[in-house]
């Protein structure tokens, strides 16, 4: 069964349209100068992983002479929001409430309500069964 393609982007993708997000549109050198202020990598790495980012659609290129030129397709906005989409899906079932409960309090929601209720001595914990 082929694994469905996920929105939210590896590290280093997101460097390079973190960088052009900066730019707004810039070619492989341009891309290179600012990702490699973080992590120097060779020009070839960032080819491909632009060419990856586009075809993903999450970026456009067109060609200017004998270079192509870059430019975000997603916004900042729709791919945080994949982010955290992915977030209450894969550790909260998918509930916004529950990851601000575990945002204000450092602890599940669960783990806080067991907390706050008395133990009653006649009932069996069955979380361990």
């Amino acid at each position: 069964m082929p694994k469905s393609a996920r929105d939210v982007l590896p590290p280093l993708e997101l460097l390079c349209l973190n960088a052009l997000w900066s730019l707004q549109e810039g070619n492989v050198r341009d891309v290179r100068q600012i990702v490699g202020q973080v992590r120097p990598l060779a020009y070839t790495t960032i080819m491909t992983v632009l060419d990856r980012l586009v075809r993903k659609g999450k970026i456009t290129r067109r060609k200017v002479g004998r270079a192509f030129v870059y430019s975000p397709q997603a916004s900042r906005d729709s791919m945080r929001r994949a982010a955290i989409r992915e977030l209450l899906d894969g550790f909260f079932d998918g509930s916004e409430e529950q990851l601000m409960v575990f945002l204000r309090n450092g602890e599940a929601p669960v783990a806080a309500a067991a907390a706050a209720a008395p133990a009653d001595p006649g009932r069996i914990d069955t979380v361990l069964l």
